[in-house]
């Protein structure tokens, strides 16, 4: 017996819309990367691209636990000698409330091509307003 694979074609892919208003923020992320990556679906392949189209609004009044607010720290680095930059999560959240929800699911999507691949279908929102409304997004899933 042969195990069936879905083609690109035969993937059927819908959007979903995540309310992160009092969230916790780990919790919207796994869900969100659980969708993405399309492990709700009876046609999860681990190496193929099965997952939907989220869509998360409220980025700016996701939950943090504890004292997150203060302790939690962003990293990035330029690439240059000396050109590392920490910037606290209060900080993050008053510049650019949804980079926060962004690097919380991005951390849980595989390193590889399909991972970027899969991220490139997330969609953040810091208020309750997006433009996806033609694409018929299937509601809350939370």
């Amino acid at each position: 017996m042969n195990t069936q694979f879905p083609s690109k074609n035969a993937i059927e892919r819908s959007w979903f819309v995540l309310d992160a208003e009092n969230q916790v923020l780990g919790r919207l992320a796994t869900k969100a990367a659980s969708i993405l990556i399309g492990k709700h679906k009876p046609t999860y392949t681990p190496f193929l691209d099965a997952g939907d189209h989220v869509i998360v609004v409220n980025a700016a009044k996701v939950r943090l636990t504890g004292a997150k607010e203060e302790v939690k720290v962003y990293r990035s680095h330029s690439g240059y000698p000396g050109g590392l930059k920490e910037t606290s999560a209060k900080t993050v959240r008053a510049v650019r409330p949804a980079k926060m929800v962004e690097e919380a699911i991005r951390g849980m999507l595989p390193k590889t091509k399909l991972g970027k691949q899969l991220y490139r279908k997330l969609k953040v929102y810091a208020g309750d307003k997006h433009p996806h409304q033609a694409q018929m997004p299937a509601g809350q899933a939370v």
